[in-house]
């Protein structure tokens, strides 16, 4: 028996935001990040619509990129002392992410944030509050999903909260938001949630009802990510969508190893002065779990399956394997992000030297594979590594070497 759980109202569409007058409730609180909704007059139009359903409403502001459990704690003691019933988290994959590691917290104050990253064992909520996400970027999708992403600086590990209880019950996805989005974040968003739908169609928990939409959300993105990035704004619109239906199939269907990769080695050489942002790990991470990956005979077919429905030619398996592979390799190319670590510069973009030194890299390395191998994503990817063979892949994603094991 499968599960598969979706938030119970989704409002999509411009002007989608509006439906917030139609929540019930006293008290609301607004999550929300470093100001871009501020200033784009999102945040104010969200706290008018629910002051109008009635509500007193308090503002939670300033919620860093990579949300430590630092954040999440002191976001809790505001909703202690304050007593939303309502919990309406807007921006990207961070405020929506810390809000929800903050809503478990609020729900349960003994319980601890080791106790949260237990896998599907969080506690019954909504004993406190309902949940409102309102996506601002098209990526993450955390709008829809069972999943939260939560750094521990102390570690430099990021780590997932993974149970289907911090699903939101409203996800409010309104393509005016994402259309303030810099071109980076476009790049790099549009390929998490690639990601996201190509791991969900070849994970082991794959379904029918998680597959239909990540295929249909390959195809929206394959036809509509450059050009959103090239500014067109109809392409954003779109691709609004496209990263929520992928959402709602990993959501269900769960992820695999770029995942577990991008999750281990995200914050883990912040002492070099920057981070490796997600998506730009998975573009990069992507086309060398691919291969490895197809080496199990069931996870070549579905790729294939893929490659067909993006017509990318190919007689065999084998030669859609590639294909799809070099596709994404030139999708990176388009959106200006790097193959490799070590090309990957402390902006972001591709450069002869990164900000990882190849000696801290291969310091570090049995420490990342360790620590991906027991990432709650790699469950379900459709081969399981052994450190020796993460090693080898995490070499492989860090000099762009070929995946030959």
């Amino acid at each position: 028996m499968a599960r598969f759980t979706l938030p119970r109202d989704l409002y999509h569409g411009k002007g989608a935001l509006e439906n917030l007058k139609t929540l019930k409730g006293k008290k609301a609180i607004i999550c929300v990040g470093g100001g871009s909704m501020k200033r784009g007059g999102f945040l104010q139009r969200a706290q008018a619509y629910l002051e109008e359903a009635g509500m007193e409403v308090k503002i939670f502001e300033g919620i860093e990129s990579d949300p430590s459990v630092e954040t999440v704690m002191k976001g809790a003691e505001v909703m202690q002392e304050f007593g939303p019933d309502w919990i309406v988290a807007i921006g990207g994959g961070s405020p929506i992410d810390a809000a929800k590691a903050m809503w478990i917290k609020y729900e349960y104050p003994e319980c601890t944030f080791e106790d949260m990253c237990k896998v599907f064992g969080i506690p019954e909520l909504r004993k406190k509050a309902h949940f409102c996400a309102i996506s601002s970027t098209s990526g993450t999708a955390t709008e829809v999903t069972a999943f939260s992403i939560i750094t521990d600086y102390s570690k430099g590990i990021k780590y997932p909260i993974a149970d289907f209880e911090i699903t939101p019950d409203v996800a409010i996805v309104d393509p005016e938001l994402a259309e303030t989005m810099p071109k980076k974040l476009v790049a790099h968003t549009g390929m998490d949630a690639i990601t996201h739908a190509i791991e969900a169609y070849v994970s082991t928990a794959n379904s029918a009802y998680a597959d239909s939409l990540a295929i249909h959300a390959i195809e929206l993105i394959q036809a509509n990510l450059v050009k959103s990035y090239n500014e067109d704004m109809e392409a954003r619109d779109i691709m609004h969508d496209a990263q929520c239906l992928a959402g709602m199939a990993f959501s269900n269907a769960l992820l695999g190893i770029v995942h577990s990769m991008a999750h281990k080695t995200g914050a883990v050489f912040a002492d070099q002065g920057a981070h490796i942002i997600h998506g730009a790990a998975n573009a990069m991470y992507l086309p060398k779990v691919i291969a490895f990956n197809a080496k199990d005979e069931t996870a070549k077919k579905r790729y294939g399956v893929i490659a067909d429905y993006m017509h990318l030619g190919g007689s065999n398996d084998d030669e859609k394997v590639q294909l799809l592979i070099k596709y994404l390799r030139k999708m990176n190319d388009d959106l200006n992000i790097p193959h490799c670590i070590k090309n990957y510069g402390a902006d972001s973009f591709p450069t002869e030297n990164g900000f990882v030194p190849e000696d801290i890299y291969k310091e570090r390395r049995h420490d990342i594979a360790a620590n991906a191998i027991l990432d709650a994503c790699t469950g379900s990817n459709p081969r399981q590594p052994s450190q020796e063979e993460m090693e080898k892949l995490l070499d492989c994603c860090y000099y762009d070497l070929d995946v030959d094991f």
